[in-house]
C-alpha cells in the first residue's frame, strides 16, 4: 500500500502546528472573551469555566441559539485531523461541542478580564 501521500499530508500537518499563531485553551480564564472572525461569519465566545464556553454569532444567531453554552472541541485544517487544546487559529476551521464547523477563521482577539487585548 502507498502512504507516501498520507505521510507528506500529516507531515504538512505537524509543520504547520509549529508555526500556528493560536490561542490555546490552558491560556484563558473565566470570564475573557474571544472574538473570532471567520471567512463568513463573526463569533463571540465567552470562557465559563474549563471547557465550556457561551458563544454567539454566525450559525447561532442564524439559528436563533444565541447565546449557547456549549464546549469547543477545537480547530481543524478542515479535514478530520483535530487540534483539541485549542480555541482558534487564523487559517483553520473553529469547531464546537454541537459539532457546528467555521469556515476559516480570518483573526482572532483576545479580551482579558482586567482588561489586555491580545490580536493574532
Amino acid at each position: 500500500m502507498d502512504t507516501t501521500g498520507l505521510e507528506r499530508t500529516l507531515e504538512a500537518i505537524v509543520n504547520e502546528t509549529e508555526r500556528l499563531k493560536e490561542v490555546r485553551k490552558a491560556e484563558l480564564n473565566q470570564g475573557d472573551w474571544v472574538l473570532v472572525t471567520t471567512l463568513n461569519s463573526t463569533y463571540s465566545i465567552r470562557v465559563l469555566e474549563e471547557d465550556l464556553y457561551s458563544i454567539s454569532g454566525g450559525w447561532f444567531d442564524r439559528e436563533g441559539l444565541s447565546p449557547l453554552r456549549t464546549s469547543i472541541t477545537g480547530c481543524t485544517w478542515g479535514g478530520s485531523a483535530i487540534k483539541v487544546d485549542i480555541v482558534a487559529a487564523c487559517g483553520l476551521h473553529l469547531e464546537f461541542g454541537n459539532r457546528v464547523v467555521t469556515s476559516p477563521i480570518q483573526n482572532v482577539c483576545v479580551m482579558r478580564l482586567g482588561g489586555e487585548h491580545l490580536n493574532n
